[in-house]
């Protein structure tokens, strides 16, 4: 049997690097050891006598005692920085990630990490050579590296031998597959062993140029087609020659991943690999990571997405519960396909990460949903999003912050309410923090008199609003009050909540500079033009963001120059009493007047030294003014200076702020622009063809047509229940079968640990047990898929059945659709867990289900007024709207139907229904036309009736 010769491993570490952490050791060692000792030595304990004595505070301070105060003082700073030191240890021992800030400890806690980081460059030295490898046995696994191994083509044993050369392990970055992205943990698990190795990979990486120009400057954005360096002991990787470019190895390896990819060899350390032979050249292919066989019987390893769904690094061990649910109706993709499809990881960064934006954005969105049903045509569906605008929404859905975006709404109005009531002039609020816990307005200058429920905190500096306070707060007493700070805009995220700036506040021009300018003024503008804490508003886009108009055309408009926009700027300026008492003028119940209608500019073009003299005399007033002016790049005359760095930080210098940037790049604005445009055709989608007939007695039923239910299974325990009801739901809505891989995407949008998502589907294939023949109701195919068995049926199958029958038999039409809308018990899913069943968005059914049942209460209601049953075709109509409600063609029926009856108190009960709901529509936009039109013909004097309560 050929062997190999022992290979030399180049030390990553140099003797410099050695030296460095040898010195940081005994620095440590002093500060840590030597300071207390020298105190104790030379100036004694931290509390001397001097400093016990209570006479102290009345008798006259001598030098003894300032010598004491001094070195407690000493002991302090000596304690802080031992903090500091055991923090530092403890991530970089445990590798959590960012250490823990210790409070007021800034500089101390920087020396620290710069100290503890070099020492622990002396424990993590590579070693200097690798034992021996046989082919035909398990080669032992070496320690953790971070240098280059040097290691031989592995071939079979009828091969003949190689030359050694030079080589390096790699893996390369696939594209999405289904709903999941690769992450560094979960390249880190499936290649190392252990998800929390991540850093390792990181640190071999970072900031190496990859084939698209691009470099790692943070673990968490990795892209498809990246060439990453692995340590020695990876598995399921590429094995190349040392000098190869990162660009000729993605060449090489360009769809699939080391396990699927027949010309690549990989090597499992601790396992038997059998032997394969490939076109290219003879190798061997490690078992990849997968599904427990036990559970999922018939798995053929090609035939599944590769690798598991994005880890969630919020999870450990066997048991999760998901943070919501996100994903679509995808099977699993060739390789070609999904190469070409990007599902969501940016959509995932960028619009669930902007909170605030993503609920402003889904009112808007909303509203234009209701305006395509206006005009839904009988038998057709409005017309969803795919692709990427489908991706848009889910990640909206997934990231949307409403209660946060209520109570930072009703919260400024309700204090310009109260200010406004006192004969207060509002104080300026320059930037905000919202988090789950409170809303805090940072004022200048202080002021510590804040009207309730607001509390002033820090000498009045911060006007805080509990959130048990702000959800209390009553909208309908505030549906007339005015947005006092419509300028208000996400800069980024702390950690713990949002960090937003009021533009009006600068007082001058706002500078962005550095990388990804456009990207944070798209994002600035996205959220200005949909958010509910202003009212009229326009915003004025210079050289960029053509796309944005489609979100909101009453409020953008773009220009291609800044030449383009500027009389018109100074046109506003010039007005008489322009930007005199803004915040009074809004708060005193003139928002209305268009004086105090804020106009914002974001402008992606640098100006020329005129535009910059002209843009300063229009910004600087020395006043807030009713606009606000950010420009890309270095200003002159800046007030305040947005720097936006390469690893997505934003600060701003003036401020003090440092946060994680809210960015929206072209790629997104693009999508949530077609979204919209989706959200604006009228023509509709035909409906799907009829089902296949329904006839087997369900041992499981599964309810989806109102609150979701689960009839058959005993009940399953609470924390578990909302996960397994979910899974059930999205695999009995797809009876075409779903990959476990898929399956994890949809369920864990943000990614999950293989070995939870099989473990949380064998419970519930046991949860749901086996059918009247003794079959599971949840088994693989021999694809892998996952399927419901025969005798799990749903409400929505038994549905269209029951249509489906009425279309054929014309006699007993009724009393099918009756059964039908009988299934029919409120809004599809009513009661889902916030966060969860986001896939809908791109998904047919909540389309589909909407559509059919309205359709159903409409032709039923048409079969009981042809036979003059005008109660019955009222009750019909009104089952149809538990669940589509949002159908003005029902409210049509309904008006027609209750007309019908001869009673017109009842007539005039439904018209002021529908009036006040449509007035009080979370997604506002009165009523259609049509319908306006109808209560004319039906109730010529509801207008007079129904003024006053407007």
């Amino acid at each position: 049997m050929p062997t190999r010769q022992p290979m030399r491993i180049k030390p990553r570490r140099t003797p410099g690097d050695l030296l460095a952490g040898a010195g940081a050791l005994a620095m440590l060692v002093a500060l840590v050891g030597g300071v207390p000792y020298a105190l104790l030595r030379l100036a004694g304990p931290p509390l001397p006598p001097e400093l016990l004595d209570l006479d102290l505070l009345n008798s006259q301070v001598g030098t003894g005692t300032i010598v004491a105060i001094l070195v407690l003082l000493v002991w302090l700073a000596w304690l802080q920085l031992v903090v500091c030191v055991v923090v530092e240890l403890y991530a970089g021992i445990r590798r959590v990630g960012m250490p823990a800030r210790v409070p007021l400890s800034g500089g101390t806690q920087a020396l620290a990490n710069r100290l503890v980081s070099a020492a622990l460059l002396l424990f993590t030295v590579s070693a200097v050579a690798v034992p021996m490898m046989k082919p035909a046995g398990p080669p032992a696994r070496p320690a953790p590296v971070s240098a280059t191994l040097a290691v031989p083509q592995v071939v079979a044993e009828r091969a003949e031998l190689a030359p050694v050369e030079k080589a390096k392990k790699v893996y390369v970055v696939q594209p999405p597959h289904g709903r999941h992205h690769e992450s560094l943990w979960e390249i880190a698990e499936k290649c190392l062993g252990d998800g929390r190795r991540y850093p390792e990979i990181y640190r071999l990486n970072q900031h190496k140029e990859q084939p698209d120009g691009s470099r790692l400057h943070m673990a968490d954005l990795i892209r498809p087609g990246w060439v990453l360096d692995m340590p020695d002991d990876a598995r399921n990787v590429h094995i190349v020659p040392a000098a190869q470019p990162r660009a000729a190895t993605l060449g090489e390896h360009p769809g699939k991943p080391a396990e699927l990819d027949g010309r690549t060899q990989t090597v499992t350390p601790g396992g038997t690999v059998p032997p394969q032979e490939s076109p290219d050249r003879p190798g061997l292919r490690g078992e990849s990571p997968g599904l427990d066989t036990s559970v999922l019987p018939g798995r053929e390893a090609d035939a599944a997405p590769a690798g598991p769904a994005v880890p969630d690094r919020r999870t450990s061990g066997a048991e999760a519960d998901g943070g919501g649910a996100d994903g679509g109706a995808h099977g699993a993709g060739g390789p070609a396909e999904d190469a070409e499809r990007d599902s969501g990881l940016g959509m995932l960064d960028y619009l669930a990460g902007a909170s605030l934006t993503a609920a402003g954005l889904l009112v808007a969105l909303g509203r234009r949903r209701r305006e395509q049903l206006w005009h839904r045509a009988f038998g057709r569906r409005i017309t969803r999003p795919r692709d990427d605008a489908a991706q848009a929404e889910l990640a909206l859905r997934l990231g949307a912050d409403t209660p946060g975006s209520r109570m930072l709404d009703l919260g400024l109005r309700l204090l310009g309410r109260s200010l406004a009531a006192a004969g207060r002039i509002p104080p300026t609020v320059y930037a905000a923090h919202l988090s789950p816990r409170h809303l805090d307005l940072w004022i200048h200058p202080p002021d510590p008199g804040a009207p309730e429920p607001w509390e002033a905190h820090d000498g009045g500096q911060v006007w805080r609003l509990p959130a048990h306070e702000g959800r209390m707060i009553d909208e309908r007493a505030l549906a007339d009050a005015p947005a006092p700070y419509p300028g208000l805009v996400s800069l980024g995220s702390n950690g713990e909540g949002r960090v937003l700036v009021d533009l009006e506040a600068a007082h001058g021009l706002i500078g962005v500079r550095g990388v990804r300018t456009t990207a944070a003024l798209a994002a600035f503008a996205v959220e200005l033009a949909t958010n509910r804490w202003s009212d009229r508003m326009r915003v004025t886009l210079v050289g960029f963001g053509e796309e944005l108009a489609e979100i909101a055309p009453d409020r953008i408009r773009c220009a291609g120059s800044l030449a383009e926009v500027l009389p018109g700027l100074e046109a506003e300026a010039a007005v008489e009493g322009y930007g005199a008492g803004v915040l009074t003028g809004r708060v005193g119940g003139r928002a209305a007047d268009p004086v105090w209608s804020p106009h914002y500019l974001l402008s992606a073009i640098a100006p020329d030294a005129g535009e910059a003299r002209r843009l300063a005399v229009l910004a600087r007033k020395g006043v807030r003014t009713a606009a606000g002016y950010v420009i890309a790049g270095d200003v002159p005359h800046a007030t305040w200076t947005v720097e936006i760095t390469e690893d997505g930080r934003a600060a701003v210098d003036a401020l003090g702020f440092e946060v994680d940037a809210h960015l929206l790049p072209r790629r997104q604005y693009r999508a949530l622009a077609e979204l919209f445009r989706t959200a604006g055709r009228l023509e509709g989608e035909p409906l799907p063809d009829e089902p296949e007939p329904v006839t087997r007695t369900p041992s499981v039923e599964v309810r989806i047509l109102g609150p979701v239910e689960i009839a058959g299974p005993p009940p399953m325990e609470e924390g578990r229940a909302a996960l397994a009801v979910e899974m059930v739901v999205y695999l009995a809505t797809h009876p075409g079968g779903v990959h476990p891989v898929v399956l994890g995407g949809v369920l864990w949008p943000r990614g999950v640990q293989a070995v939870v998502r099989d473990a949380t589907i064998a419970r519930v294939g046991a949860w749901l047990g086996t059918d009247s023949a003794g079959r599971p109701n949840l088994a693989a195919d021999d694809s892998g898929r996952l399927r419901l068995g025969p005798e799990v049926r749903t409400d929505w199958m038994l549905f269209r059945d029951l249509v489906r029958q009425s279309h054929a038999d014309v006699a007993a039409r009724a009393v099918l659709l009756e059964r039908a809308l009988g299934l029919v018990r409120g809004p599809l899913l009513n009661g889902r867990p916030r966060g969860r069943y986001s896939w809908l968005a791109a998904d047919d059914l909540e389309y589909d289900v909407a559509a059919s049942v309205a359709d159903a209460a409409h032709r039923l209601c048409e079969v009981r007024l042809a036979h003059g049953e005008a109660d019955q075709a009222v009750a019909a109509v009104r089952a149809g709207l538990l669940l589509a409600a949002d159908d003005e063609g029902l409210w049509r029926d309904l008006l027609r139907a209750t007309q019908l009856t001869g009673d017109p108190a009842r007539l005039r009960a439904v018209a002021d229904a529908l009036h006040r709901r449509a007035a009080s529509h979370p997604y506002g936009g009165g009523m259609a036309p049509e319908t306006e039109a109808l209560i004319d013909e039906l109730l010529p004097t509801w207008r007079m009736r129904s003024a006053p309560s407007a």
